[in-house]
C-alpha cells in the first residue's frame, strides 16, 4: 500500500537492510537483534535502495574503542531498545515468535521476513535502520504472505484494478493495498491506436471525419466501476535537472500485454480474459484476444453483453474483461461475456466461474477465480496452493485478518479448500511467479456499479455493489471512529459510522496516528488501545480493498483544504505566498500560493492586485500571509488560479459569484476583470469559466474611440448582462447604468404607445437634446429638430424658449428607446394636431394606399428620403417622387427631423414596405392611362402613319404617335443607302424635335431588353412601336426586317455604331441584327482607333462587309475596311522595316503582345519598348489600346515575329535614342558599355536580353567585384542592368558580359589577348606551376587566360639548375615578354633582374598608371615628385621647405661621413601611420617593422639615377631597404601587396598613407580593394579592413557613410564583433552618445543579449566613460532575464569586481554582492579567490593614509580567515595558505606571519587525525 508518510521524521527512521547470512532459528531470544547487529556488512544487491547518511557522527572519523566501549551510536543503541519492546509485545498479544527483521517497509500492514529467493548473505550490523518488510513467513510453510507496494511493483507486474477516474488523456485505476495507476489513451488497445493515427494523419491533411463517433472520447470507452486487467509499464517519471523520479504507476490494458502471451490451450473455461473490440456484428461483437495464436478470436454474442454494455455504443478498440464460457469446436474461437453479473464466485459450485486445473500455471492471471488449499493461516495473513504447485498468499487486508475479533486459525483451517481471486502476480529474480489473492466478498463478486446492474440482480450482488459505493466524501471528518485492531508497527484498523447506520473499515497509518513519533503502538493500553474512539479524516478510498484510509493527525484534522476537490469555486482562501514566477514585462508573470501542505494556487499578473503594480516583488515576499479567492479549479490539468484583487476578494456576501452560465440571468450585474482589449470591445473574466463580451458602446455612457485609452488589461469591472445563451456559453455585458425601473414604472413604461399625448416638466436642457420627466414617473427625451415644424430658425428659437423646470403639455410619443428606457417625444404642433384628430401613423395597419400622411425625416440616401412615423415606422420617397424643384439639391433640401408631407404611392403587405410620393397626386389617373391602351389598339401592322419627333438620339428617333403612344425609329430603318447619309458621324442630326415624320408600323420594342417584337406582343400600360421611316418602305416596301439568317458573308450592308465593347464596336444592322467590327477592321488609320469614341460616335454610319457568320452562337462577325484592305494579314506579307498598326492584347512584366490581324500577333520585349531604357515601362500601356509597330525580322521557319514600339523606329522621331537598338551580335565588339533587361537567371550564370533577338550571358564571376554567396539575390527577371562586353563571338552568336563594377566604370581597360602581347612588354602574373627546367606564368588582366613559359635560363643572370627551389606555385611575379608565337599560342617571359633594372621612368610612371587602374590613386604624389626633381642639387640634398608630404622627410646624407651620392644611400623616414581614435593604422600591434625605405622605383630617384650614370660602379640594389624600412610610396605598396595580398596590416598602413595625404576618398578605394582582393576564407584579415575602414569613416565621415559601412560589414563578418569594435571605436572617439546607442541596440537584440560579455562591456562604459553607475548597476537585473542560467553567477561576480576596478564604483556594493555570492554558493571557490584579489589589488592602488591600509589588510585578513574556515580538501588548503602566507609576509609583521604557519599545522594535523594523507 502507499500510505501518505511523515516526511519530517524520514531520516530518523531505519531504511532497508540486507538479508542475514543464514536464517536464524524462529525461537531466537530478543536479544539477538543486537548480535546481528554486530555482524559484517554485506555486499548490497542491484535495486537496493542506498541507505540514507541519517548520523551526522556517521561522517566523522571512526572511533577506535578500548576497554569494552561500544561501536554504536546513542541513537543505534535506543532503536535497538526500541524494536527489543515491539518484539516482546509481539510475543505477547500474538503468542508466536516475532518475526526477523528485515530492511523493506513498502507494506502497510505486515513485518516479516525477505523473499526466500533472496541469496543468502551475511546480515550487516544495523546502524540507523528499523524493520518492516512486506512480507510475513508462515511458519512450517515456506510460503510468505506479501502485500502489494510501492516497492514490490516492478514493470512486468500483472495487477487487477477499479476504474475510479477517467479524464480525456487517461484512465486512473484503483490498485490493491491502496495503489493508483495510471493507463494512458495510447496504452489501451492497438485497435485504439490505430483510430488515434488515422485521426491524426486526417488533422495533417486537413480533412474532416468521416464520422461524428470517429473521435476518440475515453469516457465512452470506460465507465467508473468497470474491473479491468493491467500489467506495469513504468513506476516512476523520468528525473529532471535538479529533482529526483517521482513515484507514477504507468499501466497497460492492452490484451496483447495483459494476458501474458498465453496459447489458446493455456485459456481454460471460467478463466477470466481482457479483450478489445475488433469488429461489431449485428448478432454480436468479434474480439482480439492478444494471444500467442492470433487466429484465435474471442466472441461476444449479443445476449451475453449484460446490462452494463449496449451493442449499438460498442467501438473499435474499447476494452472489456470477460469471462470464458465457452471454446469453439476447432479451438480458433473463445465464447465471452463482459457481465459483470456473472464474475461472481459465490454460489453454488456449479454456477461459479472458478477454474480448478489448468495446463499451465501461466493462465493463472489477476481476475481469475480459483480454488486454495490453506497451508498455513495467522495473524498475518492466509497462505495456501492452487493445483497443489501455485504458491499464493492473502495479505492481512485481503484476507479479513484486519477485522476486530477474527480467529484465522477457525477462519481458514488447514487443509480446507476456500475460493479466492488473483489479484496480482510479480515477476521473481528467478524467473518464477509471486500470486496474490483476496478472499473478501467483493473481490470474489467482482460487482459492477450500480447503475450497471440487471434488474434480476439477486440481493447480494446488490449489497456488495452497493457497499463499494463511496458512503462517506473524502477530506470529511469523522466523528466516533473506533479502533478495531492495532498492529504496532504499522497502525490501526478502525470501524467510521455512517448516515446510513452501517459500519465501514478504515485504517490509519501509524505515520498518520500522531504529529509527534511513534515507534510502536500497543492494544492494551496507551490513547490507541482497542475499542478507543477518535476524531478522523478521510485521506482517500479504495475499492479494491474496500478500506478508506484516514488520518488522526492534529494537523490533517486543522487544515482547511486536503485536496484540490475541496476548494470551491468563489470562496475566499488564505495562504502564504511561495515564490514569485519570473518574466514579463514588471518582471513578474504571477505569484503562487501556498494553501495548504499540497495544493498551490496561481496567481495570474492581471490578479495581484487592482492597481497596476511596477514593483509586485515589493509586495510579496515568500512567506507573505495573503487573503485570495478561488476563481477557477481544473482537476484534470490539477491547477487553481486564484485572485488577489481587494474588489473581488473583499467583495460582499450579496455580490453574486458568477461560476456558470446556468446559474446566470440579463440584468444580472457583477463584477469582473479584463483580460483582453481589442478595437470593438474587451473579454470579461469572471469565475470558472465564465466569460463574457464587452462591446465598445457599452463600455460608457459617452463615445468610446478606442477602449485601450480608458481601460488596461487586468482592470475591474462593474457589468450587467444584457444577453445570455447559456447553452452556447455566449454572453455579453454591459458597463452602463441599468436604470433599474420598478413595477410601477414597468406598468407606466408598458402603457406607453407611439402617437400617445402626454405631458412632462422639462429637467435638462442640452444643445442636441431636452430631458423630460413624465407625469408617469418615465423619462422622455425631446431632440431639437422635434420641437417645430419649419425652418431651422423656428427650431432654435422654441430650443430658446424652453427653461428647465416648465411644464409641456401635450408632447406627442413618437418611440419608447429600450436600451436606455427613455420615451422618444415630439412637440411639432403638426404632430400634436393629428395626434388629437387620431390620424397619426402608428402601426403597418394604418398605411392605405393613396392616403395623405405626415411624418418626419429619419435618414436621406441618393436613392431617396426615408420617412419615419410613429412607433419606430419607416417609408420610403424614392428620389423620382421628390418635387422637381427638390432634387437639385443637396439633400434634397431637407434636413434630419424635418417634417414631411407625402401620399402613400404603394404598399408591399407580404414585406411589411410601403412606399411615398411628395409630388401631388391626381384624382383620376387611370381614364389616361385606359385612352392611351385603346389608342395603341387602334394601330395595326405596315400601317403607315404621322408620327411627332419627341427626342432624336445617336441611335433611334423617338416619337410620338397618339396621347400616350410612344414609338421609335432605329437608325438602321432611316436611310436606305450609304449616299443618303450626309452626316456619316451624326446621321441624325438632321432631325429636330416635334418635327412631324411619317412612318410605318414594323412591330413592337421592347424597352427593357432592347429586342423587336411582333406587333402582337404589346405589353405594359405605355408599349412602344417600332417604326421605319425609309422612304423605300413607305412606298411600297415589305414590313419584314433584315434577319440574322438572310445575311450572308461577303455581303456588304450599311451599318450604325450601337456601343463599345472591349476588342471591338457593336453596330446595328438592322432593329433585330447587330454584329461586331473588330478594332482592327475599323479602319487602316492608327489616328482614327487611338481616340475611338471621337472618331467613330455612337449612331455613325459605316459601311460593313459580312466576314462570318455563326448561325448557332447567333454571332456575326464584320469588316469596315475597302476591299483592297480585307485581305487578312498574313505572316509572308509581312517583311521587316514595315510600320504596321496593331492591338495591345496583353501585358506582362516582360512586354507587350501586339496583335496585327486575327492570326497574326507578336511580342514587344521590354528593350523594344522605348529608345530610353529607364522609360521602358509595359505598364504605360492598356489592354486594346492602338500602337503602331515596326516590323524588325520575321522567322517564317517558325512562324515568329519580332516587333518594336521605339518612337525612332515607329515615328519620325528626332528625340536622342539614349539605347541604341541593336538587332545584330555585329554591331558590338568587346569594350563596348551597353544597357539590357534581364531575361532569366540560370544555375551559371545570368542571361541578359540587349534586344529583340540578341542576348547576352553573364558568369557568376562577372556579376559582382565582391564575393557574393547568394548571387542570385543580386538581380531579378526584367531588371535594367548595365554592362561591358567582354568578348562578341558572333559566329556561334555568343557574347559574353561583364556587371562588374570595375568593368563598367568609366577608365575601363579590355582584357588583354595573345594578339596584344608584344615582345619588350612588362606584365604581372602568377606562377602556376614549376617544374625544374622553368616556371609556368599565369598573365593577368588577360581573356582567355594566358600563360607563358619562363625558362631556366631566363630566371636569372647565373645558372639555375632547378627552377622549384626559387619560387613556387602562387608566387607574384613580374615578367618581361620575350617572344609570342601566335599560331601555336606560345608565349616566353623572362624574369632575370638585368630587364627591370634599365627601365625608364616612363615605364614605372606606366605601371603607375596601371596600378591606378586598380584603383590606386596617385595623382598627388606625381606632383610632388616633379618639384623634388627640379629642387635636387649636384649633392643630392633635398629643400625640406618644398616637400608637400605631411610626412617629414630627413636627408641622410648630411649626416654620412663619406658623402655617397643621394641615389646609393638617400632614405627617407619612414611614413608613421595615422592613430585616428585610438585606431592602430599602421599595424605596429601586430609587430610589423616601423622603419621603411624610398623605393627605387620612385620618380625622383629614377631622375637621379639618370643623373649618376658616371658612378655605375656604386650602384647598390634598394630591395633589402624596402623590407628594413618598410614601403614609402604608392608603388612601394603595390609591389609589396603583389606578394602579400591577403595581409591587412599592409593594407592599413597603405590606408593611413593615403590619409597622411589628406586622400581620405583613395582611403576608401583601397578598403574597397582590400575587400575584393583578400582571400574569402581570411575572416579576421577582412575583418581588420572592415574595422579600418568603419574608423575612417567615424573620423572623417559622417552618420550616413558610417552606417552604410556597418551595415556592409555587419552582412559579412559576425554582426555582433562588428557592433562591439563600432562601440570602441565611437568611445575612443570620445562620442559617448553614440557608444551608448550602439549598446542599447545590442542588449535589445534577442541573439545579442544572451551573451554576458554583452553585458558587462555595456557596463563597463556606463560605469567609467559617461560616470553613469546608476544605469551600470541597473543593467544587472536585466541581464539576468537574458543570460542564460548557468552564466548568473559569473556575471553576477564580474558585476561586483566592476564595483572595485571602476573609479566610479562602490567597493562597499561590490562585498554586498560578494557576500550574496558566497552565501548562496559556500562552496564556490572561485568566487571567493576573486573577491580576496579584489581586495588585495585595492590595498595595493586605493590606501593612502595607515588607516586606510590597516582597515584593507583587515578586510583581506578577515576574507582569508573565513576561506580557511569552511572545508576544504588538501590541493585548495595548500593553495589559500599560500597565498595567505605571502600576503603577509608583504604585508602584516612577523606575528601575522606565524598565525598563519600556525594555522596551516593544525589544519594538517586535523587532516592525519582523520586519516588522510597529508602534504606539508
Amino acid at each position: 500500500m502507499a500510505p501518505i508518510k511523515r516526511k519530517a521524521v524520514t531520516d530518523e527512521r531505519p531504511v532497508k537492510k540486507a538479508r542475514p547470512a543464514k536464517d536464524e532459528p524462529e525461537s531466537k531470544p530478543v536479544k539477538s537483534a543486537e548480535k546481528t547487529s554486530r555482524a559484517k556488512p554485506q555486499v548490497r544487491e542491484a535495486g537496493d535502495r542506498k541507505p540514507l547518511a541519517n548520523s551526522v557522527l556517521q561522517q566523522e572519523e571512526r572511533a577506535f574503542p578500548r576497554g569494552g566501549g561500544s561501536v554504536l551510536t546513542p541513537i543505534e543503541h535506543k532503536q535497538i531498545k526500541a524494536q527489543a519492546e515491539r518484539d516482546v509485545l509481539f510475543e505477547q498479544e500474538t503468542g508466536q515468535q516475532a518475526p526477523a527483521h528485515d530492511e523493506d517497509d513498502g507494506d502497510l500492514f505486515a513485518a516479516g521476513a525477505e523473499d526466500a529467493d533472496a541469496p543468502v548473505v551475511e546480515k550487516k550490523r544495523k546502524t540507523k535502520r528499523r524493520d518492516g518488510d512486506a512480507e510475513v513467513k508462515v511458519p512450517g510453510s515456506g510460503i510468505k504472505i506479501q502485500g502489494l507496494s510501492y516497492k514490490t511493483l516492478v514493470v512486468g507486474s500483472v495487477v487487477l484494478g477499479y476504474v475510479t477516474a477517467i479524464t480525456g488523456r487517461d484512465v486512473a485505476l484503483a490498485l490493491p493495498n491502496n495503489l493508483t495507476g495510471y493507463v494512458p489513451i495510447t496504452a489501451v488497445s492497438e485497435g485504439l491506436n490505430a483510430r488515434i493515427e488515422t485521426l491524426l494523419a486526417q488533422d495533417e491533411a486537413q480533412e474532416k471525419p468521416e464520422a461524428e463517433d470517429e473521435d476518440v472520447d475515453l469516457q465512452q470507452l470506460f465507465h467508473v466501476g468497470q474491473w479491468l486487467r493491467a500489467t506495469v509499464t513504468s513506476t516512476g517519471t523520468e528525473p529532471t535537472e535538479g529533482s529526483k523520479s517521482k513515484r507514477h504507476i504507468e499501466l497497460s490494458v492492452d490484451p496483447k500485454h495483459v494476458n501474458g502471451g498465453l496459447d489458446a490451450d493455456g485459456v481454460v473455461v471460467n478463466s477470466m480474459l481482457q479483450t478489445s473490440v475488433r469488429s461489431v456484428e449485428d448478432h454480436g461483437i468479434i474480439m482480439d484476444l492478444g494471444l500467442a495464436d492470433k487466429d484465435v478470436k474471442g466472441f461476444v454474442s449479443k445476449k451475453e453483453l449484460g446490462a452494463g454494455y449496449d451493442l449499438e455504443k460498442m467501438q473499435e478498440g474499447q476494452v472489456l474483461m470477460c469471462v470464458v464460457t465457452g471454446k469453439g469446436s476447432n479451438g480458433k474461437v473463445l465464447k465471452l461475456s463482459p457481465d459483470a453479473a456473472r464474475f461472481s464466485a459465490l454460489g453454488a459450485e456449479k454456477n461459479v466461474p472458478v477454474v480448478n486445473e489448468a495446463p499451465t500455471v501461466e493462465g493463472f492471471l489477476p481476475g481469475t477465480a480459483v480454488h486454495i488449499l490453506v497451508t498455513e493461516a495467522g495473524p498475518g495473513g492466509v497462505a495456501g496452493k492452487v493445483m497443489g504447485m501455485v504458491d499464493v498468499s492473502a495479505d492481512l487486508v485481503h484476507s479479513g485478518a484486519g477485522s476486530k475479533d477474527v480467529d484465522m486459525g477457525k477462519k481458514y483451517k488447514i487443509g480446507s479448500k476456500i475460493r479466492g481471486r488473483i489479484i496480482w502476480t510479480l515477476p521473481g529474480d528467478d524467473g518464477g511467479r509471486r500470486v496474490g489473492v483476496s478472499t473478501l466478498d467483493h473481490m470474489l463478486t467482482l460487482p459492477p456499479p450500480i447503475a450497471k446492474l440487471p434488474e434480476n440482480a439477486n440481493a447480494k450482488l446488490r449489497a456488495l455493489a452497493t457497499e463499494l459505493e463511496q458512503h462517506l466524501p473524502l477530506s470529511s471528518i469523522v466523528e466516533g471512529a473506533k479502533v478495531a485492531h492495532v498492529l504496532p508497527e504499522r497502525g490501526l484498523f478502525l470501524t467510521l459510522p455512517t448516515a446510513s447506520g452501517s459500519v465501514s473499515s478504515a485504517f490509519a497509518h501509524i505515520s498518520q496516528v500522531s504529529d509527534s513519533r511513534i515507534d510502536v503502538l500497543t492494544s492494551s493500553s496507551g490513547p490507541h488501545k482497542l475499542d478507543s474512539t477518535h476524531k478522523a479524516r478521510i485521506i482517500s478510498y479504495n475499492a479494491v480493498d474496500n478500506l478508506y484510509y484516514v488520518s488522526l493527525k492534529q494537523s490533517t484534522l486543522d487544515q482547511t483544504y486536503l485536496r484540490l476537490e475541496d476548494l470551491t469555486v468563489g470562496d475566499v482562501v488564505k495562504g502564504t505566498v511561495d515564490r514569485l514566477i519570473l518574466g514579463g514585462k514588471s518582471g513578474i508573470t504571477g505569484v503562487l500560493v501556498k494553501l495548504s501542505e499540497s495544493i498551490t494556487g496561481l496567481v495570474p499578473e492581471v490578479h495581484l492586485s487592482d492597481a497596476q503594480l511596477q514593483h509586485p516583488e515589493r509586495k510579496f515576499r515568500e512567506g507573505f500571509p495573503v487573503n485570495a479567492r478561488v476563481l477557477s479549479v481544473d482537476l484534470e490539468k490539477r491547477h487553481v488560479r486564484l485572485t488577489l484583487k481587494k474588489t473581488l476578494v473583499s467583495a460582499d456576501a450579496e455580490t453574486p459569484i458568477w461560476k456558470a452560465y446556468e446559474d446566470l440571468e440579463p440584468g444580472m450585474e457583477s463584477k469582473g476583470t479584463i483580460i483582453n482589449l481589442l478595437s470593438n470591445g474587451g473579454v470579461v473574466q469572471f469565475f470558472g469559466s465564465v466569460r463574457a463580451w464587452l462591446p465598445v458602446a457599452e463600455m460608457s455612457e459617452g463615445f468610446i474611440e478606442r477602449p485601450e485609452q480608458h481601460f488596461r488589461l487586468g482592470q475591474t469591472v462593474n457589468v450587467r448582462i444584457v444577453s445570455l445563451d447559456a447553452a452556447a456559453q455566449e454572453m455579453k455585458v454591459s458597463c452602463k447604468s441599468a436604470g433599474g425601473i420598478d413595477e410601477e414604472q414597468q406598468t407606466a413604461w408598458d402603457a406607453v404607445e407611439g402617437g400617445q399625448l402626454i405631458d412632462g416638466t422639462v429637467t435638462e436642457r442640452g444643445g442636441e437634446s431636452v430631458t423630460v420627466d413624465l407625469d408617469n414617473g418615465l423619462r422622455g427625451l425631446i431632440r431639437v429638430g422635434q420641437l417645430a415644424d419649419g425652418e431651422v430658425k423656428k427650431v432654435e428659437g422654441a430650443l430658446k424658449r424652453i427653461r428647465v423646470g416648465q411644464k409641456l403639455t401635450d408632447l406627442v410619443v413618437l418611440d419608447k428607446l429600450e436600451r436606455s428606457r427613455q420615451v422618444l417625444l415630439t412637440n411639432k404642433p403638426s404632430f400634436v394636431q393629428a395626434a388629437r384628430a387620431g390620424t397619426v401613423i402608428r402601426s403597418f395597419g394604418d398605411v392605405k394606399e393613396g392616403a395623405k400622411v405626415q411624418g418626419f425625416v429619419r435618414n436621406i440616401t441618393p436613392e431617396g428620403i426615408y420617412t419615419e412615423f410613429a412607433s419606430g415606422l419607416v417609408g420610403l420617397v424614392p428620389k423620382s417622387q421628390i418635387g422637381p424643384d427638390m432634387v437639385g439639391q443637396p439633400a434634397f433640401g431637407l434636413r434630419k427631423d424635418q417634417t414631411v408631407h407625402a401620399w402613400v404611392s404603394g404598399v408591399d403587405a407580404a414585406r411589411q414596405r410601403f412606399t411615398l410620393s411628395m409630388r401631388e397626386q391626381k384624382d383620376k389617373p387611370a381614364p389616361a392611362a385606359q385612352q392611351a391602351s385603346a389608342a395603341s389598339n387602334n394601330f395595326t401592322l405596315g400601317q403607315v402613319v404621322k408620327a411627332k419627333i419627341a427626342s432624336v438620339k445617336g441611335t433611334q428617333i423617338n416619337v410620338r404617335l397618339a396621347d400616350g403612344v410612344q414609338g421609335r425609329v432605329d437608325v438602321s430603318e432611316v436611310f436606305d443607302s450609304w449616299e443618303e447619309v450626309s452626316n456619316k458621324k451624326m446621321p441624325l442630326q438632321k432631325f429636330t424635335p416635334n418635327e412631324e415624320l411619317e412612318v410605318k408600323i414594323l412591330g413592337m420594342h421592347d424597352a427593357k431588353s432592347h429586342r423587336f417584337l411582333p406587333i402582337s406582343h404589346r405589353q405594359g400600360k405605355s408599349p412602344v412601336f417600332e417604326l421605319s421611316a425609309k422612304k423605300a418602305r413607305l412606298v411600297a416596301g415589305s414590313e419584314e426586317l433584315l434577319g440574322l439568317d438572310s445575311v450572308k458573308a461577303g455581303s456588304s450592308h450599311l451599318a450604325f455604331v450601337n456601343n463599345y465593347g472591349d476588342n471591338c464596336v457593336w453596330v446595328s444592322l438592322s432593329p433585330n441584327v447587330r454584329g461586331r467590327v473588330a478594332l482592327m477592321d475599323l479602319s487602316e488609320d492608327v489616328g482614327m482607333l487611338q481616340h475611338l469614341e471621337k472618331s467613330f460616335p455612337t449612331g455613325s454610319a459605316l459601311r460593313v462587309t459580312v466576314k462570318n457568320v455563326d448561325m448557332v452562337t447567333g454571332k456575326l462577325d464584320l469588316t469596315a475596311k475597302t476591299g483592297t484592305e480585307q485581305s487578312a494579314l498574313t505572316l509572308q506579307d509581312i517583311s521587316a522595316g514595315m510600320v504596321l498598326p496593331g492591338r495591345v492584347t496583353k501585358i506582362t512584366d516582360h512586354g507587350v503582345t501586339v496583335q496585327l490581324s486575327d492570326s497574326l500577333a507578336g511580342p514587344v520585349p521590354l528593350a523594344e519598348l522605348s529608345d530610353d531604357f529607364d522609360q521602358a515601362n509595359p505598364a504605360q500601356y492598356n489592354k486594346n489600346d492602338i500602337v503602331r509597330v515596326c516590323v524588325l525580322d520575321v522567322d517564317l521557319p517558325n512562324k515568329k515575329l519580332f516587333l518594336s514600339l521605339r518612337p525612332s523606329k515607329v515615328l519620325s522621331s528626332s528625340l536622342p535614342v539614349t539605347d541604341k537598338q541593336i538587332t545584330g551580335f555585329q554591331q558590338l565588339k568587346a569594350g563596348d558599355l551597353t544597357r539590357g533587361f534581364v531575361r532569366f537567371v540560370a544555375d551559371k550564370g545570368v542571361v541578359v536580353s540587349l534586344g529583340a533577338r540578341v542576348d547576352a550571358f553573364v558568369r557568376i564571376s562577372d556579376l559582382s567585384d565582391q564575393y557574393v554567396k547568394e548571387w542570385k539575390n543580386l538581380v531579378q527577371v526584367d531588371q535594367l542592368v548595365k554592362g561591358r562586353i567582354v568578348a562578341v563571338d558572333a559566329d556561334a552568336k555568343n557574347i559574353q558580359l561583364s556587371l562588374k563594377s570595375s568593368h563598367v566604370d568609366a577608365g575601363y581597360v579590355a582584357p588583354l589577348t595573345i594578339a596584344d602581347l608584344a615582345p619588350g612588354m612588362v606584365v604581372t602574373g602568377k606562377v602556376r606551376k614549376v617544374e625544374d627546367f622553368g616556371a609556368f606564368i599565369d598573365i593577368d588582366n588577360t581573356l582567355p587566360r594566358l600563360s607563358g613559359l619562363c625558362h631556366r635560363s631566363e630566371v636569372a643572370s647565373k645558372r639555375v639548375e632547378d627552377v622549384r627551389k626559387l619560387y613556387s606555385e602562387g608566387d607574384v611575379v613580374k615578367a618581361k615578354v620575350m617572344t609570342v608565337d601566335v599560331g601555336s599560342r606560345k608565349i616566353s617571359l623572362g624574369l632575370k633582374a638585368s630587364y627591370f633594372a634599365d627601365a625608364d621612368g616612363d615605364e614605372e610612371m606606366e605601371s603607375e598608371d596601371e596600378d591606378e587602374e586598380e584603383g590606386v590613386a596617385i595623382g598627388a604624389l606625381d606632383e610632388d615628385e616633379d618639384a623634388d626633381d627640379e629642387e635636387l642639387d649636384d649633392d643630392g640634398g633635398v629643400d625640406l621647405a618644398n616637400v608637400q608630404d605631411i610626412e617629414s622627410e630627413d636627408d641622410e646624407d648630411a649626416a654620412e661621413p663619406d658623402g655617397m651620392d643621394v641615389d646609393d644611400e638617400s632614405s627617407l623616414k619612414p611614413t608613421q601611420g595615422l592613430k585616428t581614435s585610438g585606431f592602430d593604422w599602421t599595424g605596429d600591434s601586430l609587430g610589423a617593422d616601423k622603419n621603411g625605405a624610398v623605393s627605387d622605383s620612385e620618380p625622383d630617384t629614377a631622375a637621379m639615377k639618370k643623373r649618376k650614370r658616371r658612378k655605375p660602379e656604386i650602384k647598390v640594389d634598394l630591395t633589402g631597404d624596402l623590407d628594413k624600412y618598410g614601403p614609402q610610396s604608392v608603388s612601394d605598396f603595390e609591389r609589396q601587396l603583389l606578394g602579400q595580398p591577403n595581409d591587412s596590416d599592409l593594407w592599413r598602413r597603405y590606408m593611413a598613407f593615403q590619409l597622411g595625404l589628406s586622400e581620405v576618398q583613395k582611403a576608401r578605394d583601397i578598403a574597397e580593394r582590400a575587400l575584393r582582393t583578400i582571400h574569402i576564407r581570411e575572416v579576421e584579415e577582412k575583418a581588420n579592413i572592415w574595422v579600418a575602414w568603419i574608423n575612417l569613416e567615424v573620423e572623417y565621415g559622417d552618420d550616413e557613410s558610417v552606417d552604410e559601412v556597418f551595415k556592409q560589414a555587419c552582412q559579412v563578418q559576425d554582426p555582433l564583433e562588428i557592433h562591439q569594435h563600432l562601440a570602441s571605436i565611437y568611445i575612443n572617439a570620445s562620442k559617448y552618445s553614440k557608444a551608448d546607442a550602439v549598446f542599447e541596440k545590442m542588449v535589445g537584440n534577442k541573439t545579442f543579449r544572451a551573451s554576458p560579455e554583452v553585458w558587462l562591456n555595456y557596463a563597463t562604459f556606463l560605469m567609467d566613460k559617461p560616470n553613469q553607475p546608476a544605469r551600470a548597476r541597473a543593467l544587472l537585473s536585466r541581464s539576468l532575464q537574458s543570460v542564460p542560467s548557468n552564466g548568473h553567477r559569473a556575471l553576477t561576480a564580474k558585476f561586483a569586481a566592476l564595483e572595485f576596478h571602476s573609479p566610479h564604483g562602490d567597493a562597499e556594493r561590490g562585498r554586498t554582492i560578494f557576500e550574496g555570492l558566497v552565501t548562496e554558493w559556500p562552496k564556490w571557490s572561485s568566487a571567493w579567490d576573486q573577491w580576496v584579489d579584489l581586495e588585495h589589488a585595492r590595498l595595493a592602488r586605493g590606501a593612502e593614509t595607515k588607516e586606510e591600509k590597516k582597515e584593507a589588510r583587515d578586510k583581506v585578513r578577515a576574507l582569508y580567515e573565513r576561506m580557511v574556515a569552511q572545508k576544504m580538501g588538501r590541493r585548495r588548503a595548500r593553495f589559500l595558505f599560500k597565498k595567505w602566507l605571502e600576503f603577509e609576509e608583504k604585508e602584516g609583521d612577523g606575528k601575522a606571519v606565524e598565525r598563519v604557519e600556525g594555522l596551516a599545522r593544525e589544519f594538517v594535523e586535523r587532516m592525519k587525525a582523520r586519516g588522510e594523507e597529508a602534504e606539508e
